[in-house]
């Protein structure tokens, strides 16, 4: 995990379901999923949108519509 040891992650697991309870840790794991997944698609729609308006040679549609 690179940050954390194996004690650390220990802990953190046993304060997580000590706040939250046994019902909970499953129900935040897959909105924090779903987050993940949200995130990495935005990413990759600005990253496309980015690499099209370098292809327009950094000028976005509405600016490449007004400048013809």
């Amino acid at each position: 995990m690179g940050m954390f040891g194996s004690q650390e992650i220990i802990v953190l697991f046993i304060l997580g379901f000590i706040l939250f309870g046994a019902k909970k840790i499953p129900e935040l794991g897959y909105n924090l999923g779903l987050f993940k997944g949200q995130v990495q698609r935005g990413l990759q729609e600005n990253m496309s949108s980015a690499g099209e308006d370098m292809d327009r040679g950094g000028m976005t549609k509405e600016h490449l519509d007004e400048s013809e």
